[in-house]
C-alpha cells in the first residue's frame, strides 16, 4: 500500500537534492563521479580510527604498474591475471593517483609528499622522512627491488628498461644505498625471508609503460604469483597500484590488496595513495608523513582478527 505525503510537505529527497546539484556544480563533480581529493582525509575534528582496525602482516610486497585507468585494466581481457587476483582479494573501485607525471606518485606514495616535484626529473635528492627509513628506525626492514637495475645500490638515472623516477628510495638521503636491488634478488629470495616492506618495481615495458598491458599482466603472473599465493597462507600482503592513469579518466586507477588477511570484494570508498601510505605506516605503528597523516587508513577490507 502506497502512501501519499501531503502536497505541502516535501520529502527529505526533494529537499536534498537541490543542495547536492549546487554542490556539484560548484565543484565540477557530475553525479557517480568522485574526483580525487574528495573524501580521502578525515573530516574536520573527527578522530582517527583505531590503530588496531589495521593488522599488522607478516610482509607486504607492493607492486607499482604505469599509465592505465581503471577501466583499461578492471575487466580487459588482456589483464586476466590481475583480474583474477581483483576477484581474490580487495578492488578499490574508486582509487586515485594524486598528480601527474610519474615521479612524484611514487614520491606521495614512499613518503606522504609530492615534495613540489612536478616533473620526472633525475636526480632528485630529498633529506626528507619516508617509509623505508622510519620501518628501520622502528627496528623493522625494506627493500626496494627494480627490474633492469644495473647493480645493487646504482643511483643511475636510466639504463636498458630501468628508470630511476620509478624508484623513489634513491631520491632520500637517509636510506641506506644497499637497500635498492635488483628485481633478481626478490626472485631468489624465500618469502619468508623477504623484509617487512618491500617495492617491487618492474622495468618500462613490464610495468605496462612501454609495453601492452598483456605483457605486464603475463609477467605479474609469472614472477608475484607464487609471492600472491604464499601470501594467502602466511599473513602476509601484496598490493598492486598503479603510478596514474593515462590522462583520460580523472586519474581513476586500479588499487588491488591480496593476502591472508584481506576480505575479497569490492570497495567504493575513494582511496589515494596517501591512504596507501597511510595504512602501512598504521600496520607497523610507524610516524604518519607528510599528507598521509590527514588521511584515513584503509579499514574496511580486513578479516575480522582470529
Amino acid at each position: 500500500m502506497m502512501v501519499s505525503m501531503p502536497a505541502h510537505r516535501p520529502t527529505r529527497t526533494a529537499l536534498v537534492l537541490p543542495v547536492l546539484a549546487v554542490m556539484m556544480a560548484l565543484t565540477g563533480c557530475a553525479p557517480g563521479r568522485t574526483p580525487a581529493g574528495i573524501g580521502l582525509q578525515h573530516p574536520a575534528g573527527s578522530p582517527a580510527p583505531s590503530a588496531a582496525a589495521v593488522p599488522r602482516p607478516r610482509h607486504v610486497v607492493v607492486v607499482m604498474l604505469e599509465n592505465h585507468a581503471y577501466s583499461s585494466i578492471i575487466g580487459n581481457t588482456q589483464a586476466p591475471y590481475i583480474n583474477a587476483l581483483a576477484r581474490q582479494g580487495a578492488l578499490f573501485t574508486r582509487s586515485f593517483a594524486v598528480t601527474h607525471p610519474s615521479e612524484p606518485n611514487y614520491l606521495a606514495l614512499f613518503s606522504g609528499s609530492t615534495h613540489n616535484v612536478t616533473s620526472d626529473q633525475c636526480p632528485t635528492t630529498l633529506p626528507a622522512p619516508n617509509l623505508a627509513s622510519d620501518l628501520i628506525a622502528a627496528g623493522h626492514s625494506f627493500t626496494g627491488y627494480a627490474e633492469a637495475l644495473p647493480a645493487p645500490g646504482s643511483q643511475v638515472c636510466d639504463q636498458g628498461g630501468y628508470a630511476r623516477k620509478h624508484v623513489p628510495w634513491t631520491d632520500f638521503t637517509n636510506v641506506p644505498r644497499a637497500v635498492n636491488q635488483p628485481f633478481t634478488r626478490f626472485a631468489a629470495t624465500s618469502y619468508a625471508r623477504l623484509p617487512t616492506v618491500s617495492f617491487v618495481i618492474p622495468d618500462l615495458c613490464h610495468d605496462m609503460h612501454d609495453c601492452s598491458v598483456a605483457a605486464g599482466d603475463t609477467w605479474l603472473h609469472a614472477h608475484l604469483a607464487g609471492y600472491a599465493r604464499w601470501a594467502a597462507a602466511h599473513d602476509s600482503l601484496l598490493i598492486v597500484t598503479w603510478d596514474e592513469d593515462d590522462g583520460s579518466q580523472s586519474n581513476h586507477i586500479a588499487t588491488i590488496f591480496v593476502g591472508q588477511q584481506v576480505r575479497p570484494g569490492r570497495y567504493g570508498r575513494p582511496i589515494n595513495h596517501y591512504n596507501v601510505l597511510r595504512t602501512i605506516e598504521q600496520a607497523y605503528g610507524l610516524p604518519y608523513r607528510g599528507q598521509a597523516a590527514t588521511h584515513y587508513p584503509i579499514t574496511s577490507v580486513w578479516r575480522p582478527a582470529r
